[in-house]
């Protein structure tokens, strides 16, 4: 068994891995830290998730619907094909069993998007985003839009992410940190900070290059279903419709028509 202090934004998760390429997936790709400077920020903020990390399934049958339930213990349990998560209702304690490598970044990105709900911090939405002269623009859409040719795109701009935007949402402001959920496209360097989020874009590839913007009511109701979440508990998800409120009144969402060309970037910075 290894243990890492693993950093994930603002948040703290202490990894319990009984595989050796869990662990070597979990240091490639996440920020780690000593223990010392754990329990210090344990000591400020008191929240530190526990998970315990193993493989154990050895059939993946293709599908990737997502179950939900609870134990008789009580624990909440979220189950894909691929994937088994438990974690107590308090967020303390939550253990993954997955078959492979794309279902241990599933289930990682499932379990911090369950917790940073929990604890009414923001949103782990489906989306790339790219850092333009100090600022964040965030890029989603349907099922390839085109998410990832945008960042690509965007290069030599620094990268936040490529697949799923952590979004910090707060009545004094909006900000994206940098993901360690990427799909394929990680910048030169390691950024490990944030940036304020300026502008959220659905993209719709045209033969014109041009933006309309979309009306407050309706724009987060545009990007609700690219919020990483299964619903488990009507109240958790009345949470999720806060943010979501509190991210439009903040931020300006747009439809943005594009061509696949960095041409984009004269309309929107």
């Amino acid at each position: 068994m290894v243990d890492l202090n693993l950093v994930i934004a603002e948040q703290r998760l202490l990894a319990h891995a009984s595989d050796s390429w869990i662990t070597d997936w979990l240091k490639t790709f996440f920020v780690t830290e000593d223990t010392d400077t754990l329990h210090a920020a344990q000591s400020l903020s008191g929240a530190v998730l526990s998970v315990h990390l193993s493989q154990g399934l050895t059939l993946f049958d293709g599908s990737f619907n997502v179950r939900t339930g609870t134990t008789a213990e009580g624990l909440l349990t979220f189950e894909r094909s691929d994937y088994y998560i438990t974690v107590d209702p308090s967020f303390n304690e939550a253990s993954i069993i997955v078959y492979d490598t794309f279902a241990l970044k599933h289930a990682m990105m499932h379990l911090y998007s369950l917790y940073i709900v929990h604890l009414g911090w923001g949103l782990l939405i489906h989306s790339s985003c790219v850092i333009d002269q100090g600022r964040a623009f965030l890029f989603s859409g349907h099922s390839g839009a085109g998410k990832s040719t945008a960042a690509r795109l965007s290069s030599p701009r620094q990268l936040l992410s490529d697949e799923a935007s952590i979004v910090r949402i707060t009545e004094d402001g909006v900000t994206v940190f940098d993901s360690p959920f990427r799909s394929e496209l990680y910048s030169e360097g390691t950024f490990g900070g944030s940036c304020p989020l300026t502008g959220i874009y659905l993209l719709n590839q045209s033969e014109e290059i041009y933006t309309r913007p979309i009306a407050g009511r309706d724009a987060f109701i545009r990007v609700l279903d690219k919020v990483f979440y299964w619903s488990y508990d009507p109240a958790e998800t009345m949470k999720i419709m806060r943010l979501g409120k509190l991210l439009a009144a903040q931020v300006p969402f747009h439809d943005l028509y594009f061509q696949k060309n960095n041409l984009f970037w004269e309309k929107i910075s």
